[in-house]
């Protein structure tokens, strides 16, 4: 019998979704399917791998980790690079945490080769011992990893044939520049190990479909942004929207919401800063018309912040043009497969998951927004990790924490065979998920990135059809 060809054999998925509205429950703690995950979809897509503020300085590098694999990610003459964190000796891992390699270098501990920033072998002690064809650059160089930087960010691909960044995300990108996000600087940053599924974890920022329930300041607040969308009767847990409610009142109401999320998001995608300057709109004389009036409070408030925020020196980008020229952008846009960053206004919270195993992921949230020139605060170079049902979170982490491991353990009934998703507005997990499918089955790059494109600004939105 002839031996199987591994390049062409690819492990069977087991829980492929075959029905868009059902995702089968053991894609989420299932052995097989994880390492399917491991082996065909994270080798092969962009990843978040740290801030830029992190490595400001020639030199500076951070270690970023995700499963099995450990990368370098470092700020060179030329620009942010990044490397397989092993000696090409013995593979001894060379660094952890983060530093400054522009006098050093990368040293490894075992046996003291050396590398230079630039990942150029720089000393092999008693080369002589060594065979001509052991010490060829492309053996004792350190192994590149494709480094691109977007948003603020170093992003990291171990697929050379893959789309680069920008192709790879399409129009978001520029739809998120032109709102700022690459002049926006960590406030803080927090992590926790929480114990679910990484995809579980994704999904619940996916639709606003669970506002009423688990956020229900916010809903009290505004009903009409939330419950109303999708059905007349909240059942006694939430209150109904008034379609007599006037202008101001909406307003008012409105600038409540606001307030629930910066409170509740300490800070982060809605700041105090901004607060302040909305409220002063709460009596802005508008149009009759209500949807005309909140287009017209919504360049107020654009303009407002931007002149305000300018007189303390903070450069923000002209919301109301970037909003004409690449569009808005959705409550929350996700970059395919484990980060995204949540807007309002000027400023951000950003979300980056990983997977530690099947059924446990590490989570981590950052605040992000401008500040002015000198001003900005000390950079945090990790995170500060915490139990996931601690009380220091704010209000909206902890409340999302909270549903996220009871989801993880219901999964596991059972008569539980697969979740049950709403066509019109739990779309985009349905299609994150098929996309991992695509992945797994070996799908045409060019159908992913078409299909990754589709996930922009389809947060609470419909299942799309994918094109395989």
């Amino acid at each position: 019998m002839a031996e199987m060809d591994p390049a062409k054999f690819t492990p069977k998925n087991e829980f492929k979704i075959t029905d868009p509205e059902r995702i089968p429950s053991k894609r989420y703690f299932s052995d097989e399917f994880f390492e399917l995950e491991k082996e065909l979809l994270w080798p092969k897509v962009w990843q978040m791998a740290c801030r830029l503020e992190q490595i400001p300085e020639v030199g500076d590098w951070v270690e970023y980790k995700n499963l099995d694999q450990t990368v370098i990610v470092v700020h060179t003459t030329s620009g942010v690079k990044a490397f397989q964190n092993h000696c090409r000796h013995r593979g001894v891992k060379l660094v952890s945490g983060d530093g400054n390699c522009a006098k050093s270098g990368f040293v490894c501990p075992f046996h003291g080769w050396r590398w230079n920033m630039d990942g150029k072998s720089t000393f092999i002690y008693g080369r002589e011992r060594f065979s001509e064809e052991a010490l060829d650059a492309a053996e004792v160089n350190l192994k590149p990893v494709r480094c691109e930087t977007w948003g603020g960010c170093a992003f990291i691909n171990f697929d050379e044939k893959a789309p680069n960044l920008r192709k790879t995300f399409g129009s978001q990108l520029d739809q998120l520049e032109a709102h700022g996000v690459d002049k926006v600087r960590s406030q803080w940053w927090f992590g926790t190990v929480l114990p679910a599924n990484w995809k579980l974890a994704m999904e619940a920022f996916m639709e606003g479909y669970h506002v009423m329930t688990t956020h229900p300041e916010m809903q009290r607040a505004a009903p009409e942004l939330t419950n109303a969308r999708y059905d007349e009767d909240t059942g006694g847990l939430g209150v109904l929207s008034d379609p007599g409610k006037s202008t101001a009142q909406r307003i008012k109401d409105y600038i409540e919401y606001l307030q629930a999320i910066c409170t509740g998001m300490g800070g982060g995608m809605c700041q105090e800063k901004e607060m302040e300057i909305i409220r002063e709109l709460a009596d802005l004389e508008l149009p009759d018309d209500t949807g005309e009036a909140m287009q017209a409070w919504y360049g107020a408030v654009h303009v407002r912040l931007k002149e305000k925020l300018g007189e303390k020196g903070e450069v923000i980008p002209d919301l109301n043009l970037a909003a004409m020229t690449t569009g808005p952008t959705s409550a929350v846009e996700f970059l395919f497969p484990h980060y995204f960053v949540l807007r309002m206004f000027s400023s951000y919270s950003s979300y980056r998951i990983r997977p530690l195993g099947p059924e446990s992921c590490f989570f981590e949230i950052w605040s992000l927004t401008h500040f002015a020139e000198g001003e900005e605060p000390e950079v945090p170079h990790e995170p500060t990790v915490l139990p996931y049902d601690s009380k220091e979170f704010p209000l909206i982490p902890q409340q999302d924490y909270s549903n996220i491991p009871l989801q993880q353990i219901g999964l596991h009934g059972r008569d539980f065979e697969y979740m049950r998703l709403n066509k019109d507005n739990e779309g985009m997990i349905s299609d994150y998920q098929r996309i991992i499918d695509g992945y797994i089955d070996g799908v045409d790059q060019s159908k992913l990135t078409a299909a990754i494109h589709k996930l922009t600004n389809n947060f609470d939105g419909p299942i799309n059809e994918l094109g395989f």
